[in-house]
């Protein structure tokens, strides 16, 4: 086997899942895309269609995401390497959870988890322009209670307004948590048994 692994782009600006790419020893390029965050690319539409549950809602933009990454590399005519693109939210009630807009939503979130368990599902999705494949992992987190005190000095951390939830369980808000039932990576944004059994279905090694 030659010593030089093959590469994916990945199609996120999360420093997590490149981290935790890095973990598995993955070697990737970030595949960067002109926009705002939440909406990193214009194909990506992430309201929630009518009646849409949040597996197939969460594993319908990783897919898109994926498939919207390589035609940014056929577009600028990129060396052609298989994409990868991830996406996390969170399911209280039946409803979907996603990153929050402002600290007052932050706020409304972490209140509403607090004391409870919720869902955490993360879909991971890699195409290489001819066939795009996708996998989705669900995890159960429990929170402890939590104070006014505790909410308000998490979000003045800032660390709260770019996840999903708003807490990353690998930050501060690991201490909110009481139990978990799953992928830890997966709550963390990238799920690394799934990522690993996609990686292999095209052909690279873990």
């Amino acid at each position: 086997m030659s010593a030089i692994q093959p590469r994916i782009y990945l199609a996120s600006k999360s420093p997590r899942r490149r981290d935790l790419l890095r973990q598995i020893g993955v070697q990737f390029d970030v595949l960067t895309f002109r926009g705002g965050e939440r909406g990193e690319d214009a194909d990506v539409d992430e309201t929630p269609e009518p009646g849409e549950d949040v597996e197939r809602y969460v594993e319908r933009l990783a897919l898109t995401k994926a498939e919207a990454g390589m035609r940014r590399i056929l577009w600028r005519k990129l060396p052609r390497h298989p994409v990868l693109a991830a996406d996390t939210t969170l399911e209280v009630d039946g409803e979907i959870i996603g990153k929050p807009l402002d600290a007052e939503d932050a706020r409304a979130i972490l209140q509403r988890l607090s004391g409870r368990k919720h869902r955490v599902l993360t879909a991971v999705a890699i195409s290489d322009g001819s066939r795009t494949r996708c996998r989705v992992s669900s995890s159960e987190v429990c929170f402890r209670t939590l104070s006014e005190d505790d909410i308000r000095r998490y979000i003045v951390s800032g660390e709260p307004m770019d996840k999903a939830g708003a807490y990353g369980i690998q930050g501060r808000a690991a201490t909110f948590v009481e139990e978990i039932h799953g992928s830890y990576s997966g709550i963390m944004g990238l799920p690394l048994f799934e990522t690993a059994q996609l990686l292999e279905v095209f052909g690279y090694s873990v």
